[in-house]
Protein backbone atom coordinates (compact mmCIF):
# COMPACT_ATOMS: atom_id res chain seq x y z
CA UNK A 1 0.00 0.00 0.00
CA UNK A 2 1.32 3.39 -0.96
CA UNK A 3 1.50 6.46 1.25
CA UNK A 4 -1.23 8.12 -0.80
CA UNK A 5 -3.75 5.39 0.13
CA UNK A 6 -3.23 5.48 3.98
CA UNK A 7 -5.49 8.53 4.79
CA UNK A 8 -8.36 6.96 2.90
CA UNK A 9 -8.13 3.92 5.19
CA UNK A 10 -7.99 6.00 8.43
CA UNK A 11 -10.87 8.34 7.53
CA UNK A 12 -13.65 5.71 7.80
CA UNK A 13 -12.04 4.41 11.00
CA UNK A 14 -12.19 7.87 12.61
CA UNK A 15 -15.80 8.31 11.48
CA UNK A 16 -16.74 4.99 13.05
CA UNK A 17 -15.08 5.94 16.38
CA UNK A 18 -17.03 9.18 16.51
CA UNK A 19 -20.28 7.38 15.82
CA UNK A 20 -19.50 4.85 18.53
CA UNK A 21 -18.74 7.60 21.03
CA UNK A 22 -21.97 9.43 20.15
CA UNK A 23 -23.92 6.19 20.47
CA UNK A 24 -22.32 5.54 23.83
CA UNK A 25 -23.20 9.07 24.98
CA UNK A 26 -26.81 8.64 23.89
CA UNK A 27 -27.01 5.29 25.63
CA UNK A 28 -25.62 6.89 28.80
CA UNK A 29 -28.05 9.78 28.48
CA UNK A 30 -30.94 7.40 27.97
CA UNK A 31 -29.82 5.36 30.95
CA UNK A 32 -29.49 8.54 33.01
CA UNK A 33 -32.94 9.67 31.90
CA UNK A 34 -34.35 6.26 32.73
CA UNK A 35 -32.70 6.38 36.15
CA UNK A 36 -34.05 9.87 36.70
CA UNK A 37 -37.56 8.87 35.66
CA UNK A 38 -37.29 5.90 37.97
CA UNK A 39 -36.13 8.20 40.78
CA UNK A 40 -39.01 10.58 40.07
CA UNK A 41 -41.52 7.71 40.18
CA UNK A 42 -40.09 6.53 43.48
CA UNK A 43 -40.29 10.07 44.83
CA UNK A 44 -43.92 10.40 43.75
CA UNK A 45 -44.75 7.10 45.43
CA UNK A 46 -42.92 8.09 48.62
CA UNK A 47 -44.87 11.34 49.03
CA UNK A 48 -48.16 9.70 48.13
CA UNK A 49 -48.15 6.88 50.65
CA UNK A 50 -48.28 9.13 53.73
CA UNK A 51 -51.52 10.49 55.25
CA UNK A 52 -50.18 12.62 58.08
CA UNK A 53 -49.80 16.15 56.69
CA UNK A 54 -46.60 17.00 58.55
CA UNK A 55 -45.01 13.74 57.42
CA UNK A 56 -46.16 14.37 53.83
CA UNK A 57 -44.49 17.78 53.81
CA UNK A 58 -41.25 16.34 55.17
CA UNK A 59 -41.31 13.54 52.57
CA UNK A 60 -41.81 16.09 49.78
CA UNK A 61 -38.75 18.08 50.85
CA UNK A 62 -36.59 14.94 51.10
CA UNK A 63 -37.75 13.67 47.68
CA UNK A 64 -37.15 17.07 46.05
CA UNK A 65 -33.54 17.15 47.28
CA UNK A 66 -32.93 13.66 45.86
CA UNK A 67 -34.49 14.07 42.41
CA UNK A 68 -32.52 17.23 41.54
CA UNK A 69 -29.40 16.31 43.56
CA UNK A 70 -29.54 19.44 45.74
CA UNK A 71 -27.58 20.04 48.91
CA UNK A 72 -30.37 21.99 50.61
CA UNK A 73 -34.14 21.82 50.22
CA UNK A 74 -37.07 23.57 51.89
CA UNK A 75 -40.83 23.79 51.63
CA UNK A 76 -42.45 27.04 52.68
CA UNK A 77 -46.17 26.95 53.48
CA UNK A 78 -47.94 30.21 52.61
CA UNK A 79 -50.04 31.64 55.44
CA UNK A 80 -53.73 32.62 55.31
CA UNK A 81 -52.92 36.22 54.35
CA UNK A 82 -51.16 35.00 51.18
CA UNK A 83 -48.16 37.28 51.65
CA UNK A 84 -45.82 35.42 54.01
CA UNK A 85 -44.81 31.95 55.09
CA UNK A 86 -46.54 30.35 58.07
CA UNK A 87 -44.36 27.19 58.21
CA UNK A 88 -40.95 26.16 56.90
CA UNK A 89 -39.70 22.56 56.47
CA UNK A 90 -36.02 22.03 55.68
CA UNK A 91 -33.57 19.27 54.67
CA UNK A 92 -29.78 19.59 54.73
CA UNK A 93 -29.53 22.15 57.52
CA UNK A 94 -28.56 20.78 60.92
CA UNK A 95 -30.35 21.60 64.17
CA UNK A 96 -27.27 23.56 65.30
CA UNK A 97 -27.32 25.65 62.13
CA UNK A 98 -31.06 26.31 62.51
CA UNK A 99 -30.49 27.48 66.08
CA UNK A 100 -27.67 29.78 64.95
CA UNK A 101 -29.72 31.26 62.09
CA UNK A 102 -32.68 32.09 64.32
CA UNK A 103 -36.38 32.24 63.44
CA UNK A 104 -37.52 30.64 60.20
CA UNK A 105 -37.95 33.03 57.24
CA UNK A 106 -41.33 34.68 56.67
CA UNK A 107 -41.01 35.07 52.91
CA UNK A 108 -38.80 38.05 52.11
CA UNK A 109 -36.13 38.28 49.40
CA UNK A 110 -35.96 35.40 46.90
CA UNK A 111 -38.45 33.35 48.91
CA UNK A 112 -40.97 36.16 48.65
CA UNK A 113 -40.39 36.42 44.90
CA UNK A 114 -42.07 33.04 44.42
CA UNK A 115 -44.94 34.07 46.70
CA UNK A 116 -45.55 37.20 44.64
CA UNK A 117 -44.96 35.42 41.29
CA UNK A 118 -45.89 31.71 41.65
CA UNK A 119 -43.93 30.28 38.72
CA UNK A 120 -40.65 28.33 38.44
CA UNK A 121 -37.53 30.37 39.16
CA UNK A 122 -34.01 29.17 38.30
CA UNK A 123 -30.87 31.15 39.21
CA UNK A 124 -27.17 30.49 38.73
CA UNK A 125 -26.36 32.83 41.65
CA UNK A 126 -28.88 33.93 44.28
CA UNK A 127 -27.04 37.14 45.14
CA UNK A 128 -27.32 38.35 41.52
CA UNK A 129 -31.12 38.60 41.69
CA UNK A 130 -32.65 42.01 42.41
CA UNK A 131 -34.82 40.64 45.25
CA UNK A 132 -31.86 39.12 47.12
CA UNK A 133 -30.54 40.97 50.17
CA UNK A 134 -28.22 38.41 51.75
CA UNK A 135 -28.40 35.75 54.43
CA UNK A 136 -28.52 36.11 58.23
CA UNK A 137 -25.41 35.30 60.30
CA UNK A 138 -24.79 31.57 60.68
CA UNK A 139 -26.55 30.73 57.40
CA UNK A 140 -24.64 28.30 55.14
CA UNK A 141 -23.45 29.77 51.81
CA UNK A 142 -25.83 29.18 48.88
CA UNK A 143 -25.47 30.09 45.21
CA UNK A 144 -27.48 28.07 42.68
CA UNK A 145 -31.25 28.13 43.20
CA UNK A 146 -34.37 26.44 41.87
CA UNK A 147 -37.87 27.18 43.13
CA UNK A 148 -41.30 25.92 42.02
CA UNK A 149 -44.80 26.51 43.47
CA UNK A 150 -47.00 23.71 44.83
CA UNK A 151 -50.66 24.07 43.93
CA UNK A 152 -53.54 22.33 45.68
CA UNK A 153 -56.83 22.62 43.82
CA UNK A 154 -55.73 25.72 41.90
CA UNK A 155 -54.59 27.41 45.12
CA UNK A 156 -50.89 27.97 45.80
CA UNK A 157 -50.20 25.98 48.98
CA UNK A 158 -46.49 26.80 49.21
CA UNK A 159 -43.18 26.69 47.39
CA UNK A 160 -40.29 24.26 47.03
CA UNK A 161 -36.87 25.91 47.35
CA UNK A 162 -33.72 23.98 46.24
CA UNK A 163 -30.17 25.34 46.49
CA UNK A 164 -26.60 24.21 45.91
CA UNK A 165 -26.77 21.53 43.21
CA UNK A 166 -24.11 18.97 44.04
CA UNK A 167 -20.89 18.99 42.03
CA UNK A 168 -20.88 22.78 41.80
CA UNK A 169 -23.15 22.73 38.75
CA UNK A 170 -26.22 24.81 38.00
CA UNK A 171 -29.80 23.59 37.91
CA UNK A 172 -30.92 23.02 34.33
CA UNK A 173 -34.21 22.80 32.43
CA UNK A 174 -34.47 19.10 33.13
CA UNK A 175 -34.15 19.74 36.88
CA UNK A 176 -36.91 22.32 36.61
CA UNK A 177 -39.15 19.90 34.68
CA UNK A 178 -38.56 17.05 37.15
CA UNK A 179 -39.18 19.30 40.17
CA UNK A 180 -42.34 20.75 38.61
CA UNK A 181 -43.62 17.21 38.03
CA UNK A 182 -42.89 16.33 41.66
CA UNK A 183 -44.69 19.51 42.75
CA UNK A 184 -47.86 18.33 40.95
CA UNK A 185 -47.70 14.97 42.76
CA UNK A 186 -46.97 16.81 46.00
CA UNK A 187 -50.13 18.89 45.55
CA UNK A 188 -52.22 15.73 45.21
CA UNK A 189 -50.55 14.15 48.27
CA UNK A 190 -51.11 17.31 50.34
CA UNK A 191 -54.76 17.44 49.30
CA UNK A 192 -55.28 13.80 50.29
CA UNK A 193 -53.55 14.37 53.64
CA UNK A 194 -55.69 17.45 54.29
CA UNK A 195 -58.91 15.58 53.51
CA UNK A 196 -57.85 12.74 55.80
CA UNK A 197 -56.88 15.22 58.53
CA UNK A 198 -60.21 17.03 58.15
CA UNK A 199 -62.19 13.80 58.45
CA UNK A 200 -60.27 12.76 61.56
CA UNK A 201 -60.72 16.22 63.08
CA UNK A 202 -64.47 16.21 62.45
CA UNK A 203 -64.69 12.74 63.96
CA UNK A 204 -62.90 13.93 67.11
CA UNK A 205 -65.24 16.92 67.44
CA UNK A 206 -68.27 14.63 67.00
CA UNK A 207 -67.00 12.25 69.68
CA UNK A 208 -66.43 15.20 72.02
CA UNK A 209 -69.99 16.45 71.39
CA UNK A 210 -71.39 12.99 72.12
CA UNK A 211 -69.35 12.77 75.33
CA UNK A 212 -70.53 16.17 76.55
CA UNK A 213 -74.18 15.44 75.68
CA UNK A 214 -74.05 12.10 77.49
CA UNK A 215 -72.38 13.65 80.54
CA UNK A 216 -74.85 16.52 80.77
CA UNK A 217 -77.88 14.28 80.36
CA UNK A 218 -76.53 11.88 82.97
CA UNK A 219 -76.68 14.65 85.54
CA UNK A 220 -73.14 15.99 86.10
CA UNK A 221 -73.03 19.44 87.64
CA UNK A 222 -72.41 22.72 85.83
CA UNK A 223 -68.72 23.03 86.77
CA UNK A 224 -67.90 19.53 85.51
CA UNK A 225 -69.71 20.12 82.22
CA UNK A 226 -67.89 23.42 81.58
CA UNK A 227 -64.57 21.82 82.49
CA UNK A 228 -65.24 19.01 80.00
CA UNK A 229 -66.04 21.56 77.26
CA UNK A 230 -62.79 23.44 77.96
CA UNK A 231 -60.64 20.28 78.09
CA UNK A 232 -61.95 18.89 74.79
CA UNK A 233 -61.72 22.26 73.03
CA UNK A 234 -58.08 22.62 74.13
CA UNK A 235 -57.07 19.08 73.15
CA UNK A 236 -58.72 18.94 69.74
CA UNK A 237 -57.74 22.47 68.63
CA UNK A 238 -54.11 21.90 69.64
CA UNK A 239 -54.19 24.84 72.05
CA UNK A 240 -52.19 25.58 75.17
CA UNK A 241 -55.06 27.27 77.02
CA UNK A 242 -58.84 26.97 77.03
CA UNK A 243 -61.31 28.96 79.12
CA UNK A 244 -65.08 29.16 79.44
CA UNK A 245 -66.81 32.36 80.57
CA UNK A 246 -70.47 32.78 81.49
CA UNK A 247 -72.58 35.95 81.83
CA UNK A 248 -73.29 37.34 85.29
CA UNK A 249 -76.93 38.24 85.90
CA UNK A 250 -77.51 41.84 86.84
CA UNK A 251 -74.21 43.01 85.29
CA UNK A 252 -72.73 43.63 81.86
CA UNK A 253 -69.80 41.32 82.50
CA UNK A 254 -68.59 37.78 81.96
CA UNK A 255 -66.88 35.66 84.60
CA UNK A 256 -64.32 33.01 83.68
CA UNK A 257 -65.68 29.96 85.45
CA UNK A 258 -63.29 27.37 83.99
CA UNK A 259 -59.71 27.63 82.67
CA UNK A 260 -57.40 24.72 81.81
CA UNK A 261 -53.88 24.59 80.44
CA UNK A 262 -51.02 27.09 80.49
CA UNK A 263 -51.29 29.66 83.30
CA UNK A 264 -54.94 28.76 83.90
CA UNK A 265 -54.84 30.30 87.39
CA UNK A 266 -54.36 33.75 85.86
CA UNK A 267 -57.73 33.42 84.09
CA UNK A 268 -59.89 31.46 86.51
CA UNK A 269 -62.42 33.67 88.29
CA UNK A 270 -61.70 36.82 86.25
CA UNK A 271 -64.56 39.21 85.58
CA UNK A 272 -64.27 40.45 81.99
CA UNK A 273 -65.83 43.55 80.43
CA UNK A 274 -67.92 43.03 77.30
CA UNK A 275 -66.13 45.71 75.29
CA UNK A 276 -62.48 45.12 76.24
CA UNK A 277 -61.95 41.37 76.08
CA UNK A 278 -61.90 38.81 73.29
CA UNK A 279 -64.57 36.74 75.05
CA UNK A 280 -66.75 39.78 75.67
CA UNK A 281 -66.57 40.82 72.02
CA UNK A 282 -67.54 37.31 70.89
CA UNK A 283 -70.46 37.27 73.34
CA UNK A 284 -71.72 40.68 72.18
CA UNK A 285 -71.32 39.93 68.47
CA UNK A 286 -72.64 36.34 68.83
CA UNK A 287 -69.89 35.39 66.40
CA UNK A 288 -66.28 34.13 66.58
CA UNK A 289 -63.57 36.73 67.25
CA UNK A 290 -59.96 35.84 66.37
CA UNK A 291 -56.59 37.33 67.26
CA UNK A 292 -53.22 36.69 65.61
CA UNK A 293 -51.44 37.64 68.82
CA UNK A 294 -53.58 37.78 71.94
CA UNK A 295 -50.69 39.15 74.02
CA UNK A 296 -50.49 42.36 71.97
CA UNK A 297 -54.10 42.83 70.85
CA UNK A 298 -55.33 46.38 71.39
CA UNK A 299 -58.91 45.18 71.85
CA UNK A 300 -58.01 43.34 75.07
CA UNK A 301 -57.32 44.94 78.44
CA UNK A 302 -53.68 44.32 79.42
CA UNK A 303 -54.61 44.03 83.09
CA UNK A 304 -54.26 41.67 84.70
CA UNK A 305 -51.41 40.08 82.67
CA UNK A 306 -52.68 36.65 81.62
CA UNK A 307 -51.50 35.76 78.11
CA UNK A 308 -47.73 35.49 78.56
CA UNK A 309 -46.24 33.05 76.03
CA UNK A 310 -49.47 32.78 74.03
CA UNK A 311 -50.14 33.97 70.48
CA UNK A 312 -53.04 33.03 68.16
CA UNK A 313 -56.45 32.82 69.86
CA UNK A 314 -60.14 32.57 69.01
CA UNK A 315 -63.23 33.13 71.15
CA UNK A 316 -66.46 31.41 70.09
CA UNK A 317 -69.94 31.94 71.57
CA UNK A 318 -71.64 28.90 73.11
CA UNK A 319 -74.99 29.05 71.36
CA UNK A 320 -76.45 31.36 68.74
CA UNK A 321 -78.16 34.70 68.70
CA UNK A 322 -81.51 33.05 67.87
CA UNK A 323 -81.58 30.82 70.95
CA UNK A 324 -79.45 33.03 73.18
CA UNK A 325 -75.73 32.87 73.89
CA UNK A 326 -75.06 30.87 77.03
CA UNK A 327 -71.37 31.72 77.32
CA UNK A 328 -68.06 31.87 75.45
CA UNK A 329 -65.21 29.40 74.99
CA UNK A 330 -61.70 30.73 74.23
CA UNK A 331 -58.72 28.72 73.03
CA UNK A 332 -55.19 30.09 72.59
CA UNK A 333 -52.05 28.54 71.12
CA UNK A 334 -48.48 29.17 72.12
CA UNK A 335 -46.66 32.10 70.48
CA UNK A 336 -45.23 31.13 67.10
CA UNK A 337 -47.90 28.49 66.40
CA UNK A 338 -50.18 28.81 63.32
CA UNK A 339 -53.15 31.14 63.52
CA UNK A 340 -56.63 29.64 63.61
CA UNK A 341 -57.91 29.02 60.09
CA UNK A 342 -61.52 29.64 59.15
CA UNK A 343 -62.08 25.89 58.86
CA UNK A 344 -60.82 25.33 62.42
CA UNK A 345 -62.95 28.18 63.75
CA UNK A 346 -66.06 26.76 62.04
CA UNK A 347 -65.47 23.34 63.62
CA UNK A 348 -65.01 24.92 67.05
CA UNK A 349 -68.15 26.98 66.50
CA UNK A 350 -70.12 23.84 65.61
CA UNK A 351 -68.80 22.13 68.73
CA UNK A 352 -69.84 25.10 70.90
CA UNK A 353 -73.31 25.17 69.29
CA UNK A 354 -73.83 21.47 70.01
CA UNK A 355 -72.59 21.98 73.58
CA UNK A 356 -75.15 24.79 73.97
CA UNK A 357 -77.95 22.47 72.82
CA UNK A 358 -76.81 19.80 75.28
CA UNK A 359 -76.69 22.41 78.06
CA UNK A 360 -80.19 23.60 77.15
CA UNK A 361 -81.56 20.06 77.29
CA UNK A 362 -79.82 19.47 80.61
CA UNK A 363 -81.26 22.72 81.98
CA UNK A 364 -84.76 21.73 80.81
CA UNK A 365 -84.35 18.40 82.54
CA UNK A 366 -83.11 20.12 85.69
CA UNK A 367 -86.04 22.57 85.53
CA UNK A 368 -88.48 19.67 85.21
CA UNK A 369 -86.89 18.03 88.23
CA UNK A 370 -87.07 21.31 90.16
CA UNK A 371 -90.73 21.74 89.24
CA UNK A 372 -91.45 18.20 90.38
CA UNK A 373 -89.54 18.86 93.61
CA UNK A 374 -91.44 22.13 94.25
CA UNK A 375 -94.75 20.46 93.51
CA UNK A 376 -93.84 17.71 95.95
CA UNK A 377 -92.91 20.29 98.56
CA UNK A 378 -96.20 22.10 98.01
CA UNK A 379 -98.08 18.82 98.46
CA UNK A 380 -96.18 18.07 101.67
CA UNK A 381 -96.81 21.60 102.95
CA UNK A 382 -100.51 21.34 102.08
CA UNK A 383 -100.81 17.97 103.78
CA UNK A 384 -99.00 19.27 106.86
CA UNK A 385 -101.29 22.27 107.01
CA UNK A 386 -104.57 20.56 106.17
CA UNK A 387 -104.02 17.30 108.05
CA UNK A 388 -101.25 17.46 110.66
CA UNK A 389 -101.85 20.96 111.98
CA UNK A 390 -105.63 20.59 112.02
CA UNK A 391 -105.39 17.29 113.90
CA UNK A 392 -102.87 18.67 116.36
CA UNK A 393 -105.03 21.74 116.87
CA UNK A 394 -108.12 19.60 117.42
CA UNK A 395 -106.22 17.36 119.83
CA UNK A 396 -105.02 20.41 121.76
CA UNK A 397 -108.58 21.76 122.00
CA UNK A 398 -109.80 18.39 123.23
CA UNK A 399 -107.11 18.17 125.88
CA UNK A 400 -107.74 21.74 126.95
CA UNK A 401 -111.45 21.02 127.36
CA UNK A 402 -110.78 17.74 129.17
CA UNK A 403 -108.44 19.51 131.57
CA UNK A 404 -111.39 21.25 133.19
CA UNK A 405 -112.73 17.92 134.42
CA UNK A 406 -109.48 16.72 135.94
CA UNK A 407 -109.49 17.29 139.66
CA UNK A 408 -105.97 16.05 140.41
CA UNK A 409 -103.65 19.11 140.25
CA UNK A 410 -100.60 17.29 138.86
CA UNK A 411 -102.61 15.55 136.16
CA UNK A 412 -104.23 18.85 135.16
CA UNK A 413 -100.80 20.49 134.96
CA UNK A 414 -99.46 17.70 132.74
CA UNK A 415 -102.39 18.08 130.37
CA UNK A 416 -101.79 21.84 130.13
CA UNK A 417 -98.08 21.22 129.40
CA UNK A 418 -99.10 18.79 126.67
CA UNK A 419 -101.35 21.48 125.18
CA UNK A 420 -98.42 23.96 125.23
CA UNK A 421 -96.18 21.35 123.55
CA UNK A 422 -98.79 20.86 120.85
CA UNK A 423 -98.91 24.65 120.28
CA UNK A 424 -95.11 24.72 119.96
CA UNK A 425 -95.21 21.78 117.57
CA UNK A 426 -97.77 23.61 115.43
CA UNK A 427 -95.42 26.64 115.27
CA UNK A 428 -92.51 24.42 114.19
CA UNK A 429 -94.60 22.79 111.47
CA UNK A 430 -95.76 26.18 110.22
CA UNK A 431 -92.14 27.36 110.06
CA UNK A 432 -91.28 24.21 108.09
CA UNK A 433 -94.14 24.88 105.69
CA UNK A 434 -92.86 28.42 105.17
CA UNK A 435 -89.37 27.04 104.45
CA UNK A 436 -90.72 24.55 101.92
CA UNK A 437 -92.53 27.31 100.05
CA UNK A 438 -89.79 29.95 100.28
CA UNK A 439 -87.95 30.93 97.09
CA UNK A 440 -84.46 32.35 96.73
CA UNK A 441 -84.00 35.93 95.63
CA UNK A 442 -82.81 36.98 92.19
CA UNK A 443 -79.19 36.33 91.21
CA UNK A 444 -78.65 40.05 90.70
CA UNK A 445 -78.82 40.54 94.49
CA UNK A 446 -75.94 38.08 95.06
CA UNK A 447 -72.52 39.10 96.30
CA UNK A 448 -70.86 38.48 92.90
CA UNK A 449 -73.09 40.97 91.15
CA UNK A 450 -72.76 43.49 94.00
CA UNK A 451 -68.94 43.33 93.83
CA UNK A 452 -68.96 43.85 90.06
CA UNK A 453 -71.32 46.79 90.40
CA UNK A 454 -69.16 48.33 93.15
CA UNK A 455 -66.07 48.06 90.93
CA UNK A 456 -67.98 49.55 88.00
CA UNK A 457 -69.25 52.47 90.09
CA UNK A 458 -65.68 53.22 91.20
CA UNK A 459 -64.33 53.30 87.63
CA UNK A 460 -65.18 56.99 86.88
CA UNK A 461 -63.54 58.09 90.12
CA UNK A 462 -60.45 55.91 89.62
CA UNK A 463 -60.03 56.85 85.96
CA UNK A 464 -59.61 53.19 84.98
CA UNK A 465 -61.47 49.91 85.41
CA UNK A 466 -60.07 47.70 88.18
CA UNK A 467 -59.65 44.03 87.34
CA UNK A 468 -61.92 41.72 89.31
CA UNK A 469 -61.46 38.04 90.11
CA UNK A 470 -63.82 35.84 92.16
CA UNK A 471 -63.45 32.21 93.13
CA UNK A 472 -65.47 29.77 95.20
CA UNK A 473 -69.14 29.68 96.17
CA UNK A 474 -69.31 33.40 96.82
CA UNK A 475 -73.10 33.72 96.52
CA UNK A 476 -73.83 30.47 98.35
CA UNK A 477 -71.38 30.37 101.26
CA UNK A 478 -71.24 34.04 102.25
CA UNK A 479 -74.31 35.03 104.33
CA UNK A 480 -76.01 38.40 103.65
CA UNK A 481 -74.72 40.09 106.83
CA UNK A 482 -71.08 39.30 105.90
CA UNK A 483 -71.73 40.16 102.24
CA UNK A 484 -72.79 43.67 103.30
CA UNK A 485 -69.46 44.14 105.08
CA UNK A 486 -67.52 42.83 102.03
CA UNK A 487 -69.18 45.38 99.72
CA UNK A 488 -68.62 48.20 102.23
CA UNK A 489 -64.92 47.33 102.62
CA UNK A 490 -64.45 47.09 98.85
CA UNK A 491 -66.09 50.46 98.27
CA UNK A 492 -63.94 52.07 100.99
CA UNK A 493 -60.75 50.49 99.59
CA UNK A 494 -61.40 51.67 96.02
CA UNK A 495 -62.30 55.14 97.25
CA UNK A 496 -59.00 55.33 99.15
CA UNK A 497 -57.10 54.30 96.01
CA UNK A 498 -58.85 57.02 94.00
CA UNK A 499 -58.10 59.70 96.63
CA UNK A 500 -54.59 58.89 97.76
CA UNK A 501 -52.80 56.19 95.73
CA UNK A 502 -52.19 57.98 92.38
CA UNK A 503 -52.44 54.54 90.79
CA UNK A 504 -53.32 53.50 87.24
CA UNK A 505 -53.97 49.81 88.02
CA UNK A 506 -55.94 48.02 90.73
CA UNK A 507 -56.84 44.39 91.26
CA UNK A 508 -59.79 43.07 93.27
CA UNK A 509 -59.84 39.39 94.30
CA UNK A 510 -62.69 37.82 96.28
CA UNK A 511 -62.49 34.18 97.33
CA UNK A 512 -64.75 32.01 99.46
CA UNK A 513 -63.01 28.73 100.21
CA UNK A 514 -63.61 26.46 103.16
CA UNK A 515 -64.46 28.44 106.24
CA UNK A 516 -63.20 31.88 105.21
CA UNK A 517 -64.05 34.71 102.84
CA UNK A 518 -61.10 36.83 101.73
CA UNK A 519 -61.11 40.19 99.94
CA UNK A 520 -57.82 41.47 98.48
CA UNK A 521 -57.51 44.91 96.90
CA UNK A 522 -54.11 45.87 95.46
CA UNK A 523 -52.82 48.84 93.45
CA UNK A 524 -49.58 50.12 91.91
CA UNK A 525 -49.70 53.57 93.46
CA UNK A 526 -47.50 55.39 95.95
CA UNK A 527 -48.39 53.12 98.86
CA UNK A 528 -49.87 53.99 102.24
CA UNK A 529 -48.08 56.95 103.87
CA UNK A 530 -46.77 56.53 107.42
CA UNK A 531 -48.64 59.59 108.68
CA UNK A 532 -51.95 61.17 107.84
CA UNK A 533 -55.55 60.07 108.30
CA UNK A 534 -56.18 56.36 108.55
CA UNK A 535 -59.89 56.44 109.44
CA UNK A 536 -60.78 54.36 106.39
CA UNK A 537 -58.40 51.58 107.41
CA UNK A 538 -59.67 51.79 110.98
CA UNK A 539 -63.26 51.30 109.82
CA UNK A 540 -62.29 48.29 107.72
CA UNK A 541 -60.26 46.83 110.57
CA UNK A 542 -63.16 47.29 112.99
CA UNK A 543 -65.52 45.48 110.63
CA UNK A 544 -63.10 42.54 110.46
CA UNK A 545 -62.64 42.46 114.24
CA UNK A 546 -66.39 42.45 114.87
CA UNK A 547 -66.69 39.38 112.64
CA UNK A 548 -63.73 37.57 114.18
CA UNK A 549 -61.40 38.30 111.23
CA UNK A 550 -58.41 40.50 110.43
CA UNK A 551 -57.26 43.32 108.18
CA UNK A 552 -53.69 43.13 106.86
CA UNK A 553 -52.01 45.90 104.88
CA UNK A 554 -48.74 45.35 103.01
CA UNK A 555 -46.51 46.87 100.35
CA UNK A 556 -45.75 44.41 97.50
CA UNK A 557 -42.27 44.23 95.97
CA UNK A 558 -43.40 45.98 92.80
CA UNK A 559 -44.70 48.98 94.74
CA UNK A 560 -48.15 50.18 95.67
CA UNK A 561 -50.22 48.69 98.46
CA UNK A 562 -52.24 45.55 99.12
CA UNK A 563 -55.15 45.22 101.51
CA UNK A 564 -56.21 41.75 102.73
CA UNK A 565 -59.53 41.60 104.59
CA UNK A 566 -60.58 38.11 105.71
CA UNK A 567 -63.23 36.85 108.11
CA UNK A 568 -64.46 33.36 109.04
CA UNK A 569 -67.68 31.96 107.60
CA UNK A 570 -70.33 30.35 109.82
CA UNK A 571 -70.09 26.55 109.97
CA UNK A 572 -72.46 24.38 107.92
Amino acid sequence: MTDSEEPRVRLPQLKLDELLEELQARISAARGTQDRVQGLLEAVLSVGRELDLEQVLHSIVEAAAVVVNAGYAALGVIGPDGTRLSAFHTVGVSAEQIAAIGPFPEGHGILGELIRHPQPLRLAKISAHASSYGFPPGHPPMNSFLGVPIRVRDQVFGNLYLTEKRGGREFDEEDESVLSTLAVAAGVAIDNARLYEDSRLRERWQRANAEISHSLMSGIDRAESLNLIAERAREISGSALAAVAMPMEGTKSLTVEIAVGVDAEAHRGLVLPMDASLMGLAYTATAPVTSDNVLHDGRITPEPPRFEGLGPAVAVPIGTGENGVRGVVLVAREAGRPVFLQKETELLQGFAAQAAIAMELADRRHDAQQIALLEDRDRIARDLHDLAIQRLFATGMTLQSAGRFIEHPEAAERVLRAVDDLDETIKIIRSTIFGLRAHTGPASSGLRARVVRAAGEATPVLGFAPSVRMEGLVDTDVPPEIADHVVAVLTEALTNIARHAHADRAQVALTAHGREVRLRVADNGVGIPSGGRRSGLANMSERADNLGGRLEVSSPEGGGSALDWHVPLPAG
